[in-house]
């Protein structure tokens, strides 16, 4: 939208993008809907549960002393923001951005690393909705698990 001030200065006013943590936090839920998703043991057990899910937030902003805890910790840059663990050993990672964001360095020297040991099921998912990133993370998983079938 296009504003005009009293000064007669025209000032275009856009919608500003979702937060990465949105997107995920809205991944996370719908992921969790999913009738494969194991919430405990016994869900794995009698056949219903196929994968359960962790995020991180390694991007969070932390202070010098929570980001020291945390790197000491085993906090490591680059790393991909929500986990898939699948039936099987099997291993989904998924990396965020906000629409056309590209990935960090340390971001492009972690997943190919991770790729090189075999973690090949690696996906970057692009949205700037909550829809779209619930969506595809969706799709995503879906495909996943019918690969590992």
């Amino acid at each position: 939208m296009t504003t005009v001030t009293a000064s007669g200065t025209k000032v275009k006013v856009t919608e500003a993008p979702p937060q990465e943590w949105v997107l995920q936090a809205a991944q996370v839920r719908a992921l969790r809907t999913m009738p494969e998703y194991a919430r405990n043991v016994s869900d794995v057990l009698a056949g219903r549960g196929r994968f359960t899910l962790a995020g991180d937030q390694n991007s969070a902003k932390r202070g010098p002393k929570a980001r020291m805890e945390a790197v000491a910790a085993g906090m490591t840059s680059g790393e991909h923001d929500v986990r898939i663990y699948m039936a099987g050993g099997v291993l989904g990672l998924i990396e965020n951005k906000v629409g056309k964001a590209g990935l960090e360095q340390s971001q492009k020297d972690r997943h190919p690393l991770l790729a090189a040991l075999g973690f090949s099921r690696q996906a970057v998912i692009r949205a700037v909705t909550e829809d779209d990133a619930a969506r595809q993370a969706v799709e995503q998983v879906r495909a996943w698990l019918a690969e590992a079938s």
